[in-house]
C-alpha cells in the first residue's frame, strides 16, 4: 500500500472540502499589515519569490488560516507597491508549491501541500521515561507540602458528607462558593449557582463543545492555542476558523473580523497568559471582542486556567465575562496550573440555563467530581496562597533562567519574555520544530513541536518551552537542545512528532 499516495489524496480532499465551505476572507489591508516589511524579512532573490516566501510563512505560522480567501492580485500589488506581474508570479509560485488553490474567476484560497496536515498526538508517553529524561513537553508545576495540609483538612471535613450519596452534580457548595469569591476578587460578581465543578478544564471544554457544537459548525480559535481544545473540537467535527497571533499578541480587528465573517456558534480564547505564548489580552481588546460577540449572539468560551499566574507586577484586566451583559461568555477554570494537576478539579462559570445543559451532557459519561478532591481544592483556593506565591516565584526564576540560557547557547532563536504563564514561545527561525523534537529524543529530552498547537500542520517555526522544571534542569535542558540543534545542522532528519502536551 502506498501510504504517501493515500496521505496526498487525504490532503487534496481536505483542501477541496475546505474551499467548498464558507470561510474567512483576508482583506487587502489586513494582508498588507500581516506581511509588514516582507522585503526585509524574506531573504534575497527576485521580489516575486520573496513575496511568495513571506506569504508561505504566514500560512505555516498560522497567521493566515488554511482555506482563507486571499486578496486578488491587482489590489494586493497596489497595496504592497509592487507590479501586478510580481503579485501574479508570487501566487503562481505558491500554487506550484501547494500553498494556494485558485478557481477561474472565483478567487484564491490558502492551502497546505500534502504531508502538512495536522496529525493527532497520543496523550500517553511516546518514549521511555526514567530519571535521566527531562520533560519539556508538559507544562505543569509540581505540588507542595500545602497539598498534604489541604488533604488533611479535607479529610476532617469529609464526615459531614458521608451521610449522603456523594453525588454533587454541580459540585460541593464550599468549593463553588470559593470559586465565586475568586471571581468577585477579580472584578466579576458571581454567584455559586453560576458554577459547575468539573474534572479539570479539559472536561469543561469537552462538555461545552458537546453541548453546543454540531459537525461542520464553525468555531473561531487562536493560532497557536491549547492543543487539548483542538483535539476536542476535532472529535466534534467542528470547522476551525483560525485567527493568527502576532509576536505582540492579539489583533482585535482580526478577531472581530473573524467573528463577523464566520458567524461561529462559539469562539475559544485564552486571554490570560495565553498558552503557549504567555500573552495577556488588553482590556480594550476584551471589550471589543465581547461587543462583537454580543452583536452576533456568539458564545465566547474563555479558558482562564492561567489567570492567577502573573509573574511580574502587571495589571491583569477583569475577566472577559465582565464585559458581557448577555450571558454569552462561558468561563473555564482549573487549579491544575496554579496549584497541582493531580487533583483534576476544574469548573465552568455560565448562566443557569447553560449550566443545566452542560450538566445533562455530563450525565451521559460522568456523574460528578470526587468529594474529597473538591474539599481539597476549596481549601487551596481559600488558604493556599503560600503555595501559589511559591509557584509564582519559582516560575519567575525558571523563566529568567531559560531566557538567559537560550540567549547564551541558542542566540539566533527569538522569544518574548511573558509577564506570566508557564512557557516561552520560541521562534526557531526555520521550519524545523518537528525534526528538532525527534532529534532531542536522542539526548533524552522530551519536547512538544509547534504544529501541536495549531491545526493543519502550521507553526513549524515554533517550539513551546515550559519553565516549570528546576533551574538546574532547565540549564541542562538547553544544553541538550543545543546538542539536538547541532545534530540537525549536521543533516539529521526524522518524521513527525508524537507525545502528550498539556
Amino acid at each position: 500500500m502506498d501510504l504517501a499516495w493515500i496521505e496526498m489524496d487525504i490532503q487534496k480532499r481536505a483542501n477541496r472540502e475546505a474551499m467548498a465551505l464558507p470561510g474567512r476572507s483576508i482583506t487587502v489591508n489586513q494582508m498588507a499589515g500581516l506581511l509588514g516589511d516582507w522585503r526585509a524579512g524574506s531573504g534575497h532573490g527576485p521580489a516575486y519569490a520573496r513575496l511568495a516566501l513571506a506569504l508561505r510563512a504566514l500560512v505555516l505560522d498560522g497567521r493566515v488560516p488554511v482555506a482563507a480567501r486571499l486578496p486578488a492580485e491587482r489590489p494586493l500589488a497596489q497595496a504592497l507597491g509592487v507590479s501586478r506581474t510580481t503579485a501574479t508570479a508570487a501566487y503562481q509560485l505558491l500554487r506550484e508549491d501547494g500553498f494556494l488553490h485558485s478557481r477561474q474567476g472565483g478567487g484564491s484560497w490558502s492551502a497546505l501541500p500534502p504531508g502538512r496536515h495536522r496529525r493527532g498526538a497520543p496523550w500517553g508517553p511516546a518514549i521511555p521515561q526514567d530519571a535521566d529524561w527531562l520533560d519539556l513537553a508538559l507544562a505543569a508545576p509540581s505540588g507542595g507540602e500545602e497539598i498534604m495540609v489541604a488533604v488533611a483538612a479535607a479529610t476532617g471535613q469529609l464526615p459531614a458528607h458521608l451521610g449522603g450519596h456523594g453525588y454533587e452534580p454541580r459540585g460541593v457548595a464550599v468549593l463553588r462558593e470559593a470559586i465565586a469569591r475568586r471571581y468577585e476578587a477579580r472584578g466579576l460578581p458571581t454567584s455559586p449557582d453560576q458554577i459547575l465543578v468539573t474534572n479539570g478544564a479539559q472536561q469543561a471544554i469537552d462538555l461545552v463543545v458537546r453541548a453546543l457544537i454540531s459537525p461542520l459548525e464553525p468555531v473561531v480559535v487562536e493560532c497557536p492555542t491549547y492543543p487539548g481544545a483542538l483535539d476536542v473540537l476535532a472529535r466534534a467535527g467542528a470547522r476551525l476558523v483560525t485567527v493568527g497571533m502576532s509576536p505582540g499578541g492579539w489583533d482585535a480587528e482580526l478577531v472581530v473580523s473573524a467573528l463577523r465573517q464566520a458567524l461561529p456558534r462559539l469562539a475559544y480564547l485564552l486571554p490570560d497568559f495565553h498558552n503557549p505564548t504567555g500573552h495577556l489580552m488588553p482590556e480594550a481588546c476584551r471589550a471589543a471582542i465581547a461587543e462583537a460577540a454580543a452583536g452576533s449572539g456568539i458564545h465566547l468560551v474563555v479558558d482562564e486556567t492561567f489567570a492567577e499566574l502573573a509573574l511580574d507586577d502587571v495589571a491583569v484586566p477583569p475577566p472577559l465575562a465582565a464585559y458581557d451583559d448577555q450571558g454569552l461568555v462561558i468561563s473555564l477554570g482549573s487549579i491544575s496550573k496554579a496549584y497541582w494537576a493531580g487533583l483534576r478539579i476544574g469548573w465552568i462559570r455560565a448562566t443557569g440555563s447553560l449550566l443545566t445543559r452542560f450538566q445533562e451532557v455530563r450525565g451521559t459519561t460522568d456523574m460528578a467530581s470526587p468529594i474529597l478532591e473538591q474539599l481539597v481544592a476549596a481549601w487551596l483556593l481559600d488558604q493556599g496562597a503560600g503555595l501559589l506565591d511559591r509557584h509564582r516565584a519559582a516560575l519567575a526564576r525558571g523563566r529568567d533562567v531559560l531566557v538567559r540560557e537560550l540567549a547564551e547557547q541558542l542566540g539566533d532563536w527569538r522569544c518574548g519574555v511573558p509577564a506570566g504563564g508557564l512557557s516561552l514561545w520560541v521562534d526557531l527561525g526555520a521550519p524545523a520544530s518537528s525534526a528538532l523534537v525527534h532529534a532531542a529524543e536522542a539526548h533524552r529530552l522530551r519536547l512538544a513541536a509547534g504544529p501541536r498547537f495549531g491545526p493543519s500542520g502550521t507553526l513549524e517555526r515554533y517550539l513551546r518551552l515550559p519553565y516549570t522544571l528546576d533551574a538546574e534542569d532547565l540549564v541542562e535542558a538547553v544544553r541538550r537542545l543545543r546538542a539536538a540543534r547541532a545534530d540537525l545542522d549536521a543533516g539529521w532528519r526524522t518524521g513527525p512528532d508524537r507525545g502528550p502536551v498539556a
